[in-house]
């Protein structure tokens, strides 16, 4: 792709988040939307090839028909209550079906179909961009309108998400199909406290898009997308393999790394709202998430690839891509936890 090419693609995507993160006016607020959709799709199809085209398809028209139905909740809601303000969504039928345009958006069971079959036919760094940064604008969303969620729609999106986040991952070999389900799973968690405390929801995106970005970064940097393939990474680098597992295991949201931090924080908020059976639901289903990255890690850490030769060191070839920001995004992302009263402070 042509270095002008790829900056006004970048641009686009960043205008079109921030047309959505700082909009007061619905219409502005849907432009964001387009604008981010589209800007991706040259992306997508860069390396010209059937799947990623077919992927870029999918997501257009999953993105195309989100958009149609969020514009349908803005004019519902404007029809009766006579305002366009984003936080005027006090139509309860507007605020369900905009609930549920955004959920499609953000890849949410039970519209999470797209989600993975997407993901796995663009590249490694068109994925990445597509489970973090797309992410950012329909939460922004869901964040402004909060107050006027409901909350059995919410429950039932966030308890499936996490579920077949978790089941559809099992029996994955696939790297990016198994990061897509966990970003389905994570959407989940994000989704069941919005209600009761968006800021919350917001701190869980945070470490969820950091602790996957470290991880997307990493594969992206060893070339790897099948679990296969990793057990022969500790001979091409071995503190790679350190990084992943902590990242892995901090995305599992595992004590005492960062990613148990937003996990304990809504178990914390759902217990307190006398939402206890949902709580142990969501607990359980962090399991099937945790199971599968012990796969992961057991094939990148814990086994050794058959070699015929007694050479288990690779030729060293200077290495083209650069690794300046993994190391800070993965103490970033597995070393945190301490900071958690910190964060309290100021997010209440």
């Amino acid at each position: 792709m042509s270095p002008y090419v790829f900056l006004i693609i970048s641009i686009s995507l960043f205008l079109g988040t921030s047309l959505t993160l700082f909009s007061n006016h619905w219409l502005m607020a849907w432009m964001g939307l387009e604008i981010n959709t589209l800007a991706i799709i040259p992306m997508m199809t860069h390396p010209n090839h059937p799947r990623s085209t077919e992927a870029a398809i999918k997501y257009f028209l999953t993105q195309a028909t989100a958009s149609m139905v969020v514009m349908f909740a803005i004019i519902h809601n404007a029809w009766m209550t006579n305002q366009w303000t984003l936080i005027q969504m006090s139509n309860p039928t507007a605020s369900i079906l905009m609930t549920l345009a955004l959920a499609m958006k953000l890849g949410l069971a039970p519209f999470h179909f797209w989600v993975p079959e997407v993901t796995q036919g663009i590249p490694l760094s068109s994925g990445m961009i597509l489970l973090t940064w797309q992410k950012i604008a329909p939460t922004a969303l869901l964040y402004q309108i909060s107050p006027t969620l409901n909350m059995k729609v919410l429950i039932s999106l966030a308890f499936l998400s996490t579920m077949l986040g978790g089941w559809g991952g099992l029996n994955q070999t696939h790297l990016r199909k198994i990061l897509a389900y966990s970003s389905i799973a994570h959407m989940g968690w994000m989704a069941i406290i919005m209600l009761i405390n968006p800021s919350l929801a917001l701190l869980n995106l945070l470490i969820y898009i950091i602790a996957t970005l470290t991880l997307f970064l990493m594969l992206n940097f060893v070339s790897v997308t099948k679990i296969k393939s990793l057990t022969s990474l500790w001979n091409k680098s071995a503190p790679m393999t350190m990084a992943i597992l902590l990242t892995l295991l901090s995305l599992g949201g595992l004590p005492p790394l960062t990613g148990f931090m937003p996990k304990w924080l809504i178990l914390q908020e759902l217990v307190s709202n006398n939402n206890i059976i949902m709580a142990t639901l969501m607990a359980l289903s962090a399991l099937l998430n945790l199971f599968f990255y012990m796969r992961i890690i057991y094939a990148s850490t814990l086994t050794m690839f058959p070699t015929t030769n007694n050479s288990k060191i690779q030729w060293p070839f200077p290495q083209t891509k650069t690794i300046n920001i993994i190391p800070t995004l993965t103490i970033i992302s597995s070393l945190l936890l301490p900071l958690t009263p910190l964060l309290i402070t100021l997010m209440y």
